[in-house]
């Protein structure tokens, strides 16, 4: 691994990489285990008030492992306009830093100045359509960069919704030059709540604009009636079907993806996070394996 003349650490081109989420409980593990993570994800939320020395720490973390932030707070999915603090707030973050590549969510979060506490699907129509692409732009303009932006997992079906979640997320990517950091394990829960074919929403979606890969964990939950709903809570291991998803994945985008293991919370001994990094590493394989054997057709 290179660094550059700034001390930053170079990126290595045409390389699918596997890395984990940052939390303080894995710093140890992922630090003394840097042969087997080549990049790590950090909440930028964490850092938006952190003093200077924290932050400093943040920009010496970067020096040691590739860095790329993930935001969680500007919710750009929605009608109303994202105010411009929040933005010039991360923009600095993303200055200071200067992360490979940041992320969000097509999310909504708040509704009349009340947070919503939760990333909810937006109603899922053609006004949300144009409410997210120009919060994007004035994103893009505002920090510089255009985040990557990731499709989420909801447990119901947005209200007032015109259209498939497909077909709003194909209208987004079709109007915006944004990456796509594309999580499997939302698109695992999604199908299964609303039973859909995972691998044909997969397919219908554009291969090329997949950067990141997010896989999770979650579970069962019911409600009173006894209704059954999977819940993505990043405090489980990757199901088998999230892998096969990856191996679908890596079998059809052409760039070099960043695969990012998500836990948030019941942290396994490191030991248990890297093997599930070497399965996301064996199920890139058998997918790159598809793509090159295609190619040579």
């Amino acid at each position: 691994m290179a660094v550059e003349e700034d001390g930053a650490v170079a990126v290595e081109a045409n390389k699918d990489r596997f890395g984990l989420s940052w939390r303080p409980e894995l710093a140890a593990g992922v630090l003394l285990n840097r042969g087997r993570v080549d990049c790590i994800e950090v909440i930028s939320d964490d850092y938006l008030d952190a003093d200077a020395k924290r932050v400093r720490a943040l920009v010496a973390l970067s020096r040691e492992l590739p860095v790329l932030l993930h935001s969680i707070h500007l919710g750009p999915a929605t009608t109303s306009r994202v105010e411009d603090a929040p933005i010039e707030k991360l923009a600095r973050l993303v200055d200071r830093i200067r992360p490979e590549s940041w992320s969000e969510h097509v999310a909504f979060v708040r509704a009349g100045g009340i947070e919503v506490g939760h990333l909810a699907a937006p109603p899922r129509d053609a006004a949300t359509v144009d409410g997210t692409l120009a919060n994007l732009d004035r994103i893009r303009r505002l920090t510089g960069t255009a985040p990557e932006i990731e499709n989420i997992a909801t447990l119901i079906e947005p209200p007032g919704s015109t259209m498939t979640e497909q077909a709003w997320l194909t209208a987004i990517f079709a109007a915006c030059p944004n990456g796509w950091l594309f999580d499997l394990h939302n698109v695992y829960a999604n199908a299964i709540n609303f039973g859909f074919d995972a691998r044909e929403f997969l397919a219908s979606l554009p291969p090329d604009r997949v950067h990141t890969i997010h896989l999770a964990g979650g579970k069962w939950i019911e409600d009173r009636a006894e209704n059954r709903r999977y819940l993505d809570d990043h405090l489980h291991p990757v199901p088998g079907p999230v892998y096969d998803l990856l191996a679908f994945t890596a079998a059809r985008a052409p760039r070099p993806l960043t695969v990012i293991l998500e836990r948030d919370g019941d942290f396994p001994p490191t030991a248990d996070l890297l093997a599930e990094l070497d399965l996301a590493r064996a199920a890139v394989a058998r997918g790159r394996k598809v793509l090159h054997d295609h190619a040579a057709i």
